[in-house]
């Protein structure tokens, strides 16, 4: 995989020092009610609804590319930001953290970052070092964005930056397995 070119966003490289340091694609800028999703197919950001709540992102979310969490997505990653970006925006992001939650009753952990680069967030290596009340908001949203669409979240709580990283490598892991079984799927 390593000497062809990619063929979509899913497909860019995770990152040459992952998962210390790992790319993660945007979909969705940071304080947007607009839930934006990567449509392999079409290769485009769509819109795939707004938030039925009057809540927004609190960070660039997307995904790292060349990994499969456990839902059969893109492993999803919250990167924490002075600015936002826009979809389809390449970000070098350390991971920092992970959220351990289920969304309709299964898995659906979340990665936590900041921007490689940021010298805001240089000293910043572990989701302790960030300010507990904006831990607090970030785990709220995740458990309140779909009520109003009738869906259910839960929250079960952070985990360090190690656990992130196992995260990242062991989802990884699984999408070049599931690239090995279906070559140019």
């Amino acid at each position: 995989m390593k000497d062809r070119k990619p063929r979509n966003y899913l497909d860019l490289p995770l990152g040459l020092r992952a998962p210390e340091e790992i790319n993660v694609v945007v979909e969705i800028p940071e304080k947007s009610r607009n839930k934006y999703e990567y449509d392999k197919a079409l290769d485009i950001f769509r819109l795939d609804r707004v938030l039925h709540s009057a809540i927004h992102y609190p960070g660039d979310y997307g995904f790292a590319p060349q990994t499969l969490a456990l839902d059969d997505d893109p492993l999803d990653v919250l990167v924490l930001t002075i600015e936002p970006t826009f979809p389809g925006c390449l970000v070098a992001a350390r991971p920092i953290g992970l959220l351990e939650m289920f969304d309709q009753g299964k898995e659906d952990d979340k990665v936590l970052a900041v921007p490689v680069g940021e010298p805001a967030f240089d000293e910043i290596h572990n989701f302790t070092q960030i300010f507990p009340h904006l831990l607090k908001k970030v785990s709220h949203f995740f458990e309140s964005y779909k009520l109003l669409e009738g869906k259910q979240t839960r929250v079960v709580g952070w985990h360090d930056a190690a656990s992130a990283r196992r995260v990242i490598a062991e989802s990884h892991q699984r999408f070049l397995e599931r690239a090995e079984e279906s070559p140019g799927a």
